[in-house]
């Protein structure tokens, strides 16, 4: 009931903040995806030089030192937390036959895969999704996309998955965690094997850098919203976060 209580609170301020946005898309431009590209670009610089002088290097020195196996294990671990984010979500959109997949993997991965170290699920014909977020979600009950736009640290969205991320870190259990070192270390480790898990796809990423990421994370999104119902070249080669 309490978690129900938070997302009907968090719902409300999407609400009162989602008229001023759509304001300012609209003063902005309503025809083009991307009205804020003078902003985003230069974003895109500093995160793109954060990366490339920071996480990077420590992605790269992770998968050197870290054997597969154990890489692996660790990127099951976190996927399986995001088991939780994606059944309330199916649940939201009325996909009752995944949620119920999902809760199936999540009770299953947490017990026999050894908190999710293992997907042991997969092996009992409950495959894993391509992930469901609360943008999704607002995609789902019929709020439009808005303008896209590069936010410092965080990377590429859109104003509707910008309205999506309180809910998102709502049902984030690592969020929970009440000692701050070991939630920081956990947010932390996560963060640089999902850079680590990008890093052979860069030998895709040709012309402007800026160009080709957005292109490419709005095809994803959109191959994310419709369920795989759309023509999507990049959905096998970039994670379910986009970059």
């Amino acid at each position: 009931m309490r978690w129900t209580q938070q997302l009907r609170n968090a719902v409300l301020v999407l609400a009162l903040v989602s008229a001023p946005l759509g304001n300012v898309l609209a003063a902005e431009s309503t025809d083009t995806v991307d009205p804020w590209e003078g902003f985003n670009r230069t974003m895109f610089a500093f995160n793109d030089t954060l990366d490339r002088y920071f996480l990077k290097p420590v992605a790269k020195g992770y998968q050197a030192v870290m054997p597969d196996q154990l890489e692996h294990g660790f990127s099951n671990v976190f996927s399986n937390l995001k088991e939780v984010r994606n059944i309330a979500n199916d649940l939201l959109q009325g996909k009752l036959s995944q949620a119920g997949n999902d809760t199936g993997r999540l009770v299953v991965n947490t017990t026999l895969g050894l908190a999710g170290f293992f997907d042991v699920a997969k092996h009992m014909g409950l495959p894993k999704g391509d992930g469901e977020d609360f943008g999704q979600t607002l995609a789902a009950w019929g709020v439009g996309q808005g303008a896209y736009v590069v936010l410092p640290l965080l990377g590429p969205s859109t104003v509707r998955d910008v309205g999506g991320l309180p809910i998102n870190s709502l049902a984030d259990p690592i969020g929970r965690v009440d000692h701050v070192p070991t939630r920081n270390s956990l947010w932390a480790t996560e963060l640089v094997g999902l850079r680590a898990n990008l890093l052979a796809a860069e030998s895709l990423i040709s012309g402007d850098r800026y160009v080709f990421m957005r292109d490419a994370f709005l095809q994803r999104r959109n191959y994310l919203i419709n369920d795989g119902q759309v023509e999507d070249d990049f959905g096998g080669d970039f994670g379910d976060d986009g970059f």
